[in-house]
């Protein structure tokens, strides 16, 4: 119902004079709820006396107190424009839900990225640089939108391609210096054209397209120059494909001739056909050097021949090798190979390498002339061996006599290049038998009596049997010790031998070390003797009383309990056993164990020691209450007291139990035995209830240990 005028008015005034509206008896108040939902502002701001409708021409409401204030041309806008039904809080303030998206989704719905509320036209910075996969440069910065995406708004701007032919096709087409499309010239036209500003002024990159990079008088040419007749597929790539004719006019050597090879890059180069330049080494593997390289090419390469010429030295300078006295080449076979002995320098003042001949020359054999040794002019099939020509040296000594020690031959073994005499003898690389200590000193007739130089036992008891068997302290003999002298003296002297024990398998510690031989080795004999304790203490074992170690039956393995430092005291480790002792056990005596000193056959369960504190146990009462005998399930070493009881067997606490129980009692309901227990109790089924939800189970019985039986876990599946 809408309100008269009169009405509007009446409300109008009580609201301005409150005062006025106190008559004892106050006319029935109109209730009008507002259609804007929670719109906290007067209505008189937009509306009228005259009516609800239409509002005011210029309403008395700040939008730019709202969550979206009204900038650019939305300050123009109706209101009815935008809130097209009167709940105002109703409408979105995304561009999307009021403008209509003519990109068709191109761009998602975030109008306000491109556009701004000035207007439609795009005018932010970062849309007109375009910065995305194909950045606006050049010429392109000025292009319009529509240039290169047709159709305006309704346009297509996502997946257009950002090669240049989308565009410039028609330019590629009707290109005709070059005509791209007879060359067939490919269609990435940034190739050419990376110039971003202008289509014209293309640079073509000949390396990249063609593999012919230009260089040198190639890279001033015109493109007609080598492209004859517009024609650039097939063009050769060899220099003789153009300079054919500078080949064949080279009279200065005549090319054709001397059949160079029509590779002009050997010896020309881009920057001109003149001067040319020969790299004798890198073209034909044969490097000029000292004389060579002022010869002239003909001198080599006579009568025009420049190919087939063979690169050793006898095929120019046979006549000189034939000519050659000093010595005579051809009477003493030398090679005919000239660089062995000559240079490129010079034919005279030749220089030979005797080590080219594995055969280097050394201390007294450098200053020798040829002739010394090559006697006759022979220089091929000597033999390198020293006896060849030191055999009468060999047969003339006699400290030693070579001969009659049939000494071997290889006189290097003993002697040396710088002179015959003094000869060294390195003992150990020549016989495999180092001399030390007193054995540096000795004259070699001492070991190799009569000039016997070919022993071959190296044992010390081949040279010392008589020591051996001379030495009384102690009898080596009767004691039958090794004859490996060794074992216990050394090459510095016969006597203070020492003898390391811990070879023997037994190492001396403790009260062992500073004992006498014959302590252990009574009667001399050094061999076969036991290493366990009780094969010298057993009097000790059987003497001893705390504990008595024989009515004990224990074992006579003496280091369990003893050290060579003592017999006594002994520790005894009885982690060492399968009972190791922890907690209280640690300070009980042996005796509150292993009582009447019996020390084998102990038993390791609790209940053996522990039954009278098990019987006697009545919080609870163990024995009623049928617990295990297992004591280690409650109880640790720490005390007896103080036990800890975990549920293994039904989870009470955890589950459906947890929190649900105070004392033991409350389950095991009688106190003098636990074995006993109700799950009725807690669990109040009334038997009715419970049959009737057990027809189906077999041998089912109401009572907690049928419960037990089928619910172990304490859960009802």
């Amino acid at each position: 119902m809408v309100p008269t005028v009169f009405q509007l008015i009446a409300l109008w005034v009580l609201m301005a004079y409150p005062q006025m509206g106190a008559p004892a008896q106050a006319p029935a108040r109109v209730e009008t709820r507002s259609p804007h939902g929670k719109l906290d502002i007067p209505c008189q701001n937009c509306h009228t006396f005259s009516g609800w409708k239409p509002v005011r021409s210029i309403p008395e409401f700040d939008h730019n107190k709202t969550r979206y204030p009204l900038r650019g041309m939305h300050t123009s806008v109706g209101c009815t424009d935008c809130h097209t039904k009167p709940v105002f809080t109703n409408v979105s303030n995304k561009c999307a839900d009021c403008h209509a998206d003519l990109h068709r989704g191109q761009f998602g719905s975030r109008c306000e990225a491109c556009h701004t509320v000035k207007g439609w036209l795009v005018s932010l910075q970062s849309i007109r640089e375009h910065q995305n996969r194909f950045p606006l440069v050049g010429a392109h910065s000025v292009a319009q939108c529509a240039d290169c995406h047709k159709g305006a708004a309704t346009g297509q701007f996502q997946g257009l391609s950002t090669q240049c032919a989308t565009c410039h096709m028609p330019d590629y087409q009707r290109a005709t210096v070059p005509n791209h499309v007879a060359l067939r010239f490919p269609t990435d036209c940034q190739g050419c054209h990376n110039s971003m500003d202008t289509w014209l002024g293309a640079k073509f990159d000949h390396g990249r397209f063609t593999g012919f990079v230009l260089t040198g008088s190639h890279s001033t040419l015109d493109c007609a120059s080598c492209h004859v007749g517009g024609r650039y597929q097939g063009t050769p790539a060899d220099c003789v494909g153009c300079h054919a004719r500078d080949y064949s006019s080279a009279t200065n050597p005549n090319h054709v001739q001397a059949n160079f090879p029509k590779s002009c890059a050997m010896c020309h180069t881009t920057g001109g056909w003149s001067p040319a330049s020969f790299d004798h080494a890198a073209v034909t593997g044969y490097a000029l050097t000292g004389a060579h390289t002022s010869l002239g090419c003909t001198q080599c390469h006579a009568n025009g021949n420049y190919t087939n010429t063979s690169a050793s030295c006898s095929s120019c300078h046979m006549k000189d090798y034939n000519g050659t006295t000093n010595p005579n080449h051809v009477s003493a076979g030398l090679p005919t190979d000239c660089a062995v002995c000559h240079s490129t320098t010079s034919w005279a003042g030749a220089t030979f390498n005797h080590a080219n001949t594995g055969f280097p020359l050394t201390g007294a054999h450098t200053p020798l002339n040829c002739s010394s040794c090559h006697a006759n002019n022979v220089f091929t099939g000597l033999s390198p061996t020293c006896a060849s020509c030191h055999l009468t040296n060999y047969n003339q000594t006699t400290n030693p006599n070579h001969v009659a020690a049939a000494l071997p031959q290889t006189c290097q073994t003993c002697h040396s290049t710088t002179a015959w005499t003094p000869a060294s003898f390195d003992h150990a690389a020549v016989t495999g038998y180092a001399l030390t200590g007193a054995h540096t000193s000795l004259g070699c007739t001492q070991c190799h009596a009569n000039g016997n130089y070919a022993i071959t036992s190296t044992s010390c008891s081949s040279c010392h049997m008589k020591d051996y068997n001379g030495t009384t302290n102690p009898n080596h003999v009767s004691a039958g010790l090794p004859t490996d002298c060794t074992v216990c003296h050394s090459t510095t002297s016969w006597a203070g031998a020492t003898f390391n024990h811990a070879s023997t398998g037994f190492p001396l510690t403790g009260a062992h070390t500073p004992l006498n031989c014959s302590s252990c080795h009574a009667n001399n004999i050094f061999s076969g003797l036991s290493p366990t304790c009780v094969s010298c203490h057993l009097k000790n074992y059987n003497q001893t009383t705390n504990p008595n170690h024989v009515a004990a039956a224990l074992p006579q393995t003496c280091q369990v309990c003893h050290s060579t430092t003592a017999w006594t005291p002994a520790t005894f480790n009885h982690n060492n056993t399968s009972f190791p002792l922890t907690g209280a056990h640690t300070r009980v005596a042996c005796a509150n164990c292993h009582v009447n000193n019996q020390y084998a056959g102990t038993p390791k369960d609790c209940y053996s020691c522990h039954r009278p504190d098990y019987q006697g146990t009545t919080n609870p009462n163990h024995v009623a209450a049928g617990f295990p005998t297992t004591c280690t399930t409650c109880h640790n070493t720490t005390a007896w007291t103080g036990a800890t009881f975990s549920h293994t067997w039904f989870p009470i606490y955890s589950g459906a139990h947890q929190g649900k129980w105070t004392t033991c009692g409350d389950c095991h309901t009688n106190s003098s035995n636990y074995a006993a227990f109700s799950c009725i109790t807690c669990h109040a089924h009334d038997k009715a209830t419970t049959d009737s939800h057990h027809r189906e189970v077999h041998n089912y019985v109401y009572n907690s240990a049928n419960c037990y039986s089928c619910h172990p876990a304490g859960r009802a599946d």
